[in-house]
Order: C-alpha cells, then sequence, then structure tokens
C-alpha cells in the first residue's frame, strides 16, 4: 500500500512536471532597476517594484502602478538580448526545446480595470510579436498565449528586426504592456511554458 501511494504521488508529480515549464517566477529580483527592464516615454509613467503581500506561488510577485496616457507608451521586461544585462529569466532560450510547447502562460492579479493589456515576446530575428487581452477580472487568473494566436507588431519594430513575418525560435524576452488610457495596478507572477 505504501509503495502504491508513493508510486502515485510520484506519477502526479511527474504529470504536473511535465505540463509546464516555469521561464520566469520573479523570485530571483533584489533590485527592480537591476533586475528589470522597463521604462515610459509620452506622458506615460509606470513604476515597478517587488510585491510579498499580493503573491501568486513562492515568496514574491511583480508590481507594476501606471499611467497610461494617449500618445505614450512603457513596457516591463525580463529575458535575453535586453538594455538592462541582469534582467534574465532562468533557463537560456538556445537549452530549451520550444517545438515541444504551444505557448505561454502567466498568472496576473487584475483589478477589473477594463485596461488593455499587452504581452509581448520577441523572437530570434528580433521581430515583436503581440499578445492583447482585457482585465476584465479581479484577483489571479491564468493567462494562456499560444503561439497561434500572437501578431507581428504593426505599430513598432526594432530596427535590428527582420520583420519577415514568421514566429522565429527561440524566443528570447517578454514585456507586458498597459495601452492607454488607463490607469492602475496589476500583479504578476509565473511566467511558464505550457507543453503541447
Amino acid at each position: 500500500m505504501k509503495k502504491c501511494f508513493l508510486f502515485f504521488l510520484f506519477f502526479v508529480s511527474f504529470c504536473f512536471a511535465q505540463g509546464t515549464l516555469v521561464l520566469d517566477d520573479f523570485e530571483d529580483i533584489t533590485e527592480p532597476k537591476k533586475n528589470i527592464d522597463f521604462g515610459s516615454g509620452g506622458d506615460s509613467q509606470i513604476n515597478v517594484e517587488i510585491s510579498k503581500d499580493i503573491v501568486y506561488s513562492g515568496k514574491q510577485a511583480l508590481k507594476v502602478s501606471f499611467t497610461a496616457e494617449e500618445g505614450g507608451y512603457m513596457w516591463v521586461a525580463r529575458g535575453f538580448d535586453l538594455d538592462v544585462k541582469e534582467a534574465t529569466w532562468q533557463i537560456k532560450p538556445q537549452d530549451i526545446n520550444w517545438q515541444d510547447y504551444k505557448g505561454f502562460s502567466f498568472y496576473m492579479y487584475g483589478s477589473n480595470s477594463g485596461a488593455s493589456v499587452v504581452f509581448d515576446i520577441k523572437d530570434n530575428g528580433n521581430e515583436m510579436w503581440r499578445f492583447l487581452f482585457k482585465d476584465d477580472f479581479s484577483g489571479w487568473k491564468k493567462i494562456t498565449c499560444d503561439f497561434k494566436d500572437f501578431f507581428a507588431r504593426t505599430d513598432w519594430q526594432p530596427d535590428s528586426s527582420d520583420r519577415n513575418g514568421q514566429l522565429n525560435f527561440p524566443i528570447k524576452s517578454f514585456q507586458f504592456e498597459i495601452l492607454p488610457p488607463k490607469k492602475g495596478v496589476l500583479y504578476f507572477d509565473c511566467v511558464e511554458l505550457e507543453h503541447k
């Protein structure tokens, strides 16, 4: 009986581990300005902190306070090849078998503000791809972003982007953005890759 129970626990743990791959849980962030690539422009403003009271899992989450004004922009990024070199996530992109995954997921603590929230990714050709959703809920919610649902940004691309319209792996970084006009606070935690 005891052996069967231990096997069951192992099986459940194994299956759970096969479901997702944690890229970033924000547990390693000690100084946001040193560990997160973030900023704003135009009349928009953003402040990024670590939250230890509103957390989905672990000991801390990402707290983003924002004022998104028309004509302005903002970003909160983690990954590789960013201006902030210590803003990396837990696994190097080239060490991930991307063909095993169907997309990203993360948890957001919503405030039911109605704001349009963006999850952008930068591919291997430096092209930016976008997933858009609404803050139309309160509390923690898992947001799943399948690769097939991303679209290449048409409003802006880095000068170094290949602009080939194909999502090229490995993915280098991700970023959050809140579209104007809105003001508020959102929390993010547990950015993961979802297995096929």
